[in-house]
């Protein structure tokens, strides 16, 4: 028999967070700093919606685009947070989390052959996004000394004739880095030279600690080339609820929306009238959580910083990303003795890109008593493994 799996599969490796994962759940006494979702529990009032739709016997299909009342309160938020509008009707799109959008959005705008340029350390489903659109991404990386911010100049020489589009993810996952404004006006005049979509992953914009978050699409001439992405796992604590969205012109929306009505139909129902609470009345919940974030996400740079695992300050999201060459070990090999002597898991960092070697991603989406427990094993792990 012929191989049976498709080239563009076979070429995807497994996710490289899964495994430290697998590991820790065999475990006792774990605490865990790995997984990238929030302790806390969906606000009551969020899930007391979400039972009551089920309750009502709300439990059938929606539009493809997802029920009108979200998608105008989705709407509304966005103006009043970042003073831009999308058309309910024909600009937005529900979908089962920010996953089912990036992957939508990939396979409406990609064609074999086209490049797109991913910036890393991010997210581990970005590179297999674009390959499994038939693309090609261009990775430009970034590093400490910048904070983990890319420049214009860094992601126009990756630039070529091929080069379809450019994808972005502030705040950042893994690094926790936030995008200046004018950082961000680079790359605005990049896509606008080389006429170019961007794809601009912005879950992380509530969790953001003393400075401003900037809307990709709210810069000048960038609406209309811009794909926004976003949902409620992360500030809502809603990651199971699997509710995401997409922002587009209606064009490219219109696109999406084609493959989300074959692939996925329209996320589920109960869930989406859970988010219309979480838009509508969930502001005190996020405000609390992100200030029990800023509180633990001191604790933990300063406790990493102090052991001897250099931390920059993360602006935004629940991640620290130590530098651990102090060691000598690798990432992975740090992440799997830490897990195994300490019973702390942690991530590689090069499991998000290459330029992510030699650092590891810490979650702090866990309680302070979990924290600084983890802190006292972390200590006592690196004075074991010191060069």
């Amino acid at each position: 028999m012929n191989n049976p799996l498709s080239a563009k599969v076979r070429s995807v490796p497994p996710s490289g967070i899964r495994r430290f994962f697998d590991i820790a759940a065999t475990m006792k006494d774990v605490i865990s700093l790995g997984i990238g979702e929030p302790d806390f529990v969906t606000p009551e009032h969020i899930s007391r919606a979400g039972i009551e739709a089920i309750e009502r016997g709300e439990t059938h299909y929606t539009s493809n685009s997802g029920i009108l009342e979200l998608r105008q309160a989705i709407s509304n938020k966005t103006q009043d947070l970042y003073g831009i509008r999308y058309d309910p009707e024909t600009e937005l799109l529900v979908t089962v989390g920010v996953s089912e959008a990036l992957q939508c959005a990939m396979l409406a705008t990609i064609d074999p052959g086209d490049e797109v340029i991913v910036v890393e350390p991010s997210f581990v489903a970005y590179k297999p996004s674009v390959v499994l659109a038939g693309g090609t991404p261009v990775v430009v990386s970034t590093c400490v000394e910048n904070n983990f911010e890319v420049t214009g100049a860094d992601i126009e020489r990756a630039v070529t004739p091929r080069t379809k589009m450019i994808f972005i993810g502030y705040p950042n996952n893994p690094t926790g880095a936030v995008m200046s404004r004018a950082r961000l006006l680079e790359i605005a005049a990049v896509a606008e030279k080389h006429d170019l979509l961007v794809l601009s992953d912005e879950l992380y914009d509530r969790l953001i600690y003393g400075i401003e978050h900037v809307c990709f699409a709210t810069l000048p001439n960038m609406r209309d080339r811009t794909i926004l992405l976003n949902g409620f796992s992360k500030a809502y604590a809603m990651t199971g609820w699997r509710v995401g969205w997409v922002a587009a012109n209606p064009e490219i929306l219109a696109a999406i929306r084609k493959i989300h009505q074959y692939i996925i139909m329209s996320a589920p129902t109960m869930s989406q009238i859970a988010a219309v609470d979480a838009v509508l009345n969930g502001e005190s919940a996020v405000e609390a959580m992100v200030a029990e974030y800023d509180a633990r996400r001191r604790l933990i740079v300063s406790g990493l910083n102090t052991i001897g695992l250099p931390t920059f300050e993360p602006r935004g999201a629940f991640y620290a990303f130590p530098d651990i060459r102090p060691t000598g070990l690798t990432s992975a090999d740090f992440s799997e003795k830490l897990l195994y002597d300490e019973h702390v898991a942690a991530v590689p960092g090069d499991a998000f890109g290459e330029s992510g070697a030699g650092f590891v991603r810490m979650a702090y989406a866990n309680s302070m008593a979990n924290l600084e427990e983890a802190l006292t094993r972390i200590e006592h792990f690196v004075k074991q493994n010191k060069k």
